[in-house]
């Protein structure tokens, strides 16, 4: 570890035996004189997408009022802690998600781009959104993107009406034909954020000599204390105190995949047994690494496209695909808001830990800005308009939240797109079907 007289870089990093650990941002990082902040002036570095399969019942996700979001709808309900910090959108639109499917809502999601019709290998759609931040600002941290799912994705050859099993497995390209995978299984994710060279399997053996990755640091964790001031020592404490929790939380669903007989096909082994417990571990995995800032680029995808998934904790036994072509059946149709409203609590839930996180003279949900939605509006019928769509976050880029953008007449997702990439520092004058900005986001609400 090399400590700079007058300030510790940004990059600074404990070391030991194959393994790294990024530290959060210290007062000791920042030059003598020189303001704890990334200024409101400066823009958003951090970009992260959410992606909810299937789409919802959209009557029960439209907030009822318009240009504030004084009042939450059913499904968004859970936001309430948050709202001031989440604007949600009606009437986004993915044209070049038609003719309709599963498959094309998730590969035009972060894309807005048109899926090559094909069953095999000769696959193309478009360099998505996130990784065209990648290529701008991922080479200024450890990892340039960071891909995450819930499901395995295994699937091969022809998923869904002759399109290759590739688009709705993957929501990253990083060109129109290089999907990259993403990883669901939390102890990989885990390595990748705090590995350092060498072989997982010598990573893995070390860890077995030694109960905690944070074994590995205590004396350059001591060492380091010495060195800092009370409030950087308490920052110190409180991200650490969070990876040993992750850690655990990995280590005991691990223990627990022994004695479970009857493994869930779409889950990888190793992984909490409920849907909740696994999710919430993704997204605290999530704030290790905007914490650390190991990556600043993140997409998860909640569960995939066609995905029979059923969640039993909630009270839905029912397989999630054949909900949402529900045929206008109220209880079916309310059950499927009940799995959109579960998967929405997660991401407030997340939210609140980003708000919760210290960072400069803000939080690090004030320093990000994550996108939450789907590529179908009404599953029945493989709609691509209307989609459910949320920004939260940005309050450090000038984004102004607590607020209900509604347009009139449809305007194509990828205006959303284009305005986040602009946020984060990359200038675009088009991306795939824009029309234009969301400007709307970054102006004061008229009263």
């Amino acid at each position: 570890m090399i400590i700079m007289k007058k300030a510790m870089p940004r990059r600074t990093f404990l070391r030991g035996m194959g393994f790294t650990l990024a530290l959060p941002l210290l007062e000791a990082m920042v030059p003598a004189a020189t303001p704890l902040v990334r200024t409101a002036a400066k823009p958003v570095r951090r970009l992260g997408f959410v992606f909810m399969p299937m789409g919802c019942d959209i009557t029960r996700w439209t907030p009822p009022g318009e240009n504030r979001l004084d009042e939450l709808s059913p499904i968004l309900s859970s936001l309430a802690p948050v709202k001031d910090h989440v604007t949600a959108i009606t009437n986004l639109e993915l044209q070049n998600a038609y003719p309709g499917s599963h498959a094309t809502s998730n590969s035009a999601f972060l894309s807005a781009a048109k899926a090559k019709l094909t069953e095999s290998t000769d696959y193309y759609l478009g360099t998505t959104v996130d990784q065209i931040a990648a290529q701008h600002i991922g080479q200024e941290t450890q990892l340039p993107s960071l891909e995450l799912a819930m499901d395995l994705m295994q699937v091969v050859g022809q998923c869904d009406n002759g399109y290759a099993c590739v688009y709705q497995n993957n929501l990253s390209w990083s060109s129109p034909t290089t999907p990259l995978p993403a990883e669901a299984h939390p102890r990989i994710v885990f390595e990748s954020l705090f590995g350092e060279g060498g072989s997982i399997a010598d990573r893995q053996a070390a860890l077995r000599k030694r109960a905690s990755l944070l074994d590995w640091f205590n004396e350059d964790i001591a060492r380091l204390n010495r060195k800092l001031g009370p409030g950087d020592r308490t920052r110190i404490s409180q991200y650490l105190d969070t990876v040993r929790q992750v850690e655990r939380r990995i280590q005991k669903a691990e223990a627990d995949a022994a004695d479970n007989p009857l493994p869930d096909l779409d889950r990888p082994v190793g992984v909490p047994a409920a849907y909740a417990d696994h999710a919430r571990l993704m997204f605290d995995l999530q704030v290790l690494a905007l914490q650390g800032d190991v990556t600043r680029i993140i997409t998860f995808q909640l569960a995939r496209e066609t995905s029979n998934r059923t969640y039993p904790e909630i009270g839905v036994p029912d397989p999630h695909h054949p909900l949402s072509h529900h045929g206008n059946d109220p209880d079916k149709i309310a059950r499927m808001a009940k799995i959109n409203q579960f998967h929405v609590s997660l991401f407030a839930e997340f939210l609140g830990k980003l708000k919760a996180t210290p960072e400069g003279n803000g939080t690090l949900l004030d320093h990000s800005l994550y996108l939450y939605g789907s590529g179908i509006g009404n599953p029945n019928v493989h709609d691509h308009t209307n989609l459910p769509i949320l920004v939260a976050g940005g309050a450090a880029g000038g984004m102004k939240g607590g607020r209900h953008i509604k347009y009139e007449k449809p305007k194509p997702l990828a205006n959303l797109h284009l305005t986040l990439l602009d946020k984060v520092g990359v200038h675009l004058d088009k991306f795939a079907d824009s029309t234009g900005k969301v400007d709307e986001l970054f102006q004061p609400l008229s009263v």
